[in-house]
């Protein structure tokens, strides 16, 4: 049985690394979109934070899968939503900081979304959503953790990750670890065991 390629329209790290992690075969091809247009153009619409990141998600897929229609095509997404609002991933330190600022003491949710394109058209797809209660941290112990992660955090939607020192912004967690990383891994697994990609 012939098993298409699977290329993974993303040049997110950890999502390949979890895909690697796992045994999953597969190559990288990074979409070329403007994902801040994109998004811009959605919100401006009043389309809801899930949908955006489903939206984004299926656009990555669906531009990869336009030139390898042969393979089957993952692309992701994440929306940070802080009560309706979407914050990107911060350009500047001073930008993560007064993000951080904004969320302490508050709740906010991710949303983790992924599409699969083969032969050009959608054949699976997942949003998971996960709520995270950050504490109240004081200026000056931001300030620090800022200082000390910047490096890694700029790549990320709201200044932190969980994977590193970010648990220690938060008094609660609810939801799937892997949704927080960038990608609904376990639904990902699942469909592509059933379809034969992967062994039972």
């Amino acid at each position: 049985m012939h098993i298409p390629p699977l290329i993974l329209a993303s040049g997110s790290q950890i999502r390949a690394e979890l895909l690697r992690r796992n045994k999953v075969d597969f190559d990288v091809v990074r979409a070329r979109l403007d994902e801040a247009e994109v998004k811009h153009s959605l919100v401006s619409e009043g389309v809801k934070s899930r949908d955006v990141a489903d939206a984004l998600a299926e656009a990555k897929a669906r531009k990869v899968s336009g030139s390898h229609p042969e393979a089957i095509v993952l692309g992701c997404d994440q929306v940070l939503d802080l009560d309706g609002e979407i914050l990107s991933k911060p350009a500047t330190q001073e930008e993560a900081l007064a993000q951080l600022k904004r969320m302490r003491g508050r709740q906010h949710s991710l949303f983790s979304a992924a599409v699969i394109y083969e032969d050009i058209k959608p054949v699976w797809r997942h949003v998971g959503q996960v709520r995270l209660l950050m504490r109240d941290a004081s200026d000056a112990w931001l300030e620090e953790y800022v200082e000390r992660n910047w490096d890694s955090i700029r790549h990320s939607v709201g200044a932190y990750k969980l994977e590193e020192e970010g648990p220690r912004l938060f008094s609660r967690v609810e939801g799937d670890y892997f949704h927080i990383l960038g990608l609904p891994l376990l639904e990902l697994l699942s469909y592509l065991t059933l379809r034969g990609t992967l062994p039972r």
